[in-house]
């Protein structure tokens, strides 16, 4: 089991209505035999060391169940004890690292799985939802309210127990417990209890409405959503933005927003990227070239090629573009993107910057994104908050690690100085930091 925005996500086939709000959706990033379950907003999974074999054997899965692939990988990835390696799981569940297996039609190696991420914030073991409302209901009884008591149930439950931790609060005591925590909370700390007790896809959509209907439109947020989610996610946003504000989401995108940057989007929700997971060196070169051709060998830029083929073609092609761009060139595609998309581009210089650094390493991607909310004078506490509640049950580590290394210090350090009070407490335990200070 997986947060959403994992990425290559599907709508479960025996779910026919957003009635119930999915924790989890049905997943096959690449090949139709075999689907898990990943959480909402993990987005496209990151290869790890991925290699193209010309001529690969095949293998069909597709007559055999799950213990059985799983036994062959094993014996494939470690015959001396046949033990998988640390953080590969072949039963996924929430309890896990979320990190897994894929079985491919075609035999790889060890280097060639697909892994989601490691979260900072685990499912609780021996969880009671009982006993957690209870907790939070000492915690905003009487005079004044324990932040700590709070940050230690909301802060350190994910997101499925939370929302039965909201149930059984309602069910026993007759009060809505989102309402308890405005009334008993204040500023960025009560923004935060409020977004991690919102289901992660209704949390997305408020973002978006919230980013299209204040003042002006915010296009960080357009990006971070639409830029990183797999097809099936960004078709469940639609839905539920649906039912939640009653307004076609394709209807207000073209109306907040208008130019490049708007055809981005359209395309971007249109959730028709290829999720094959299978790459064409031949058709890589072809597109390096065709890109080449829309922007640095012309006078002005063809936007719709760069359109077609970063809004299309599956991420192990992007990447194989990139690398064939980049030996065309000298230089990465990433520095021909801001080259060629400047000045009042700006909006759809970011979007394409998005895709490339998911497509080439997504921790970063969020690290950057990170480092920005807090950068310079003031903090974008909004964009903090979401990042760090919509990643720490996905990929939280991993972007940890990314920040530390781009920026020269670790994400709770910069996290200190910018924020205070149990705002900051509660921050630490979500990406699975120490309270020291």
């Amino acid at each position: 089991m997986f947060p959403f925005g994992t990425g290559r996500a599907s709508i479960s086939s025996s779910r026919s209505s957003l009635g119930v709000i999915p924790m989890f959706v049905e997943s096959n990033p690449g090949y139709p035999y075999k689907k898990i379950q990943v959480p909402f907003g993990a987005g496209h999974f990151n290869t790890i060391g991925f290699t193209f074999n010309s001529n690969p054997s095949y293998q069909s899965t597709s007559n055999h169940s799950q213990s059985n692939g799983i036994s062959s990988l094993q014996n494939q990835i470690n015959t001396q004890n046949n033990r998988l390696p640390q953080n590969l799981y072949p039963q996924i569940n929430q309890n896990a690292p979320f990190s897994y297996i894929q079985p491919f039609c075609y035999r790889r190696s060890i280097s060639d799985f697909m892994k989601l991420g490691t979260p900072t914030l685990l499912p609780k073991e021996d969880f009671d939802a009982r006993a957690d409302s209870e907790s939070l209901r000492k915690a905003m009884k009487g005079f004044g309210c324990d932040d700590n008591a709070l940050i230690e149930v909301i802060c350190r439950r994910n997101n499925q127990q939370r929302q039965e931790i909201a149930k059984d609060f309602k069910t026993h005591y007759g009060k809505d417990l989102v309402e308890n925590l405005k009334s008993e909370t204040r500023g960025n700390f009560e923004d935060l209890l409020v977004a991690l007790m919102t289901p992660t896809l209704d949390f997305y959509c408020k973002e978006i409405y919230d980013a299209c209907y204040g003042v002006g439109t915010d296009e960080e947020v357009l990006i971070e959503v639409l830029c990183t989610l797999s097809n099936n996610e960004i078709n469940l946003i639609k839905e539920r933005y649906q039912e939640m504000f009653k307004k076609d989401l394709e209807d207000v995108l073209i109306g907040e927003t208008s130019g490049n940057f708007k055809r981005l989007l359209v395309s971007l929700l249109n959730a028709n990227r290829d999720e094959s997971g299978i790459v064409d060196p031949d058709k890589a070169k072809a597109d390096a070239t065709e890109l080449l051709r829309a922007g640095e060998l012309r006078a002005g830029t063809d936007e719709s090629v760069f359109n077609s083929i970063l809004c299309q073609r599956n991420y192990e092609q992007l990447r194989l573009i990139f690398k064939e761009y980049e030996t065309m060139t000298g230089h990465s595609f990433e520095k021909a993107i801001k080259n060629e998309f400047s000045g009042t581009d700006s909006d759809i210089r970011d979007g394409f910057v998005a895709i490339f650094r998911c497509v080439t390493n997504k921790a970063e991607f969020f690290a950057y994104q990170l480092h920005k909310s807090m950068k310079g004078l003031g903090t974008n506490d909004r964009q903090l908050v979401r990042l760090v509640v919509t990643r720490c049950e996905i990929d939280m580590t991993e972007i940890k690690e990314a920040f530390e290394r781009l920026f020269g210090e670790s994400l709770k350090t910069m996290i200190k100085g910018d924020t205070s009070g149990a705002y900051k407490y509660a921050l630490y335990a979500l990406i699975g930091e120490q309270r020291s200070s």
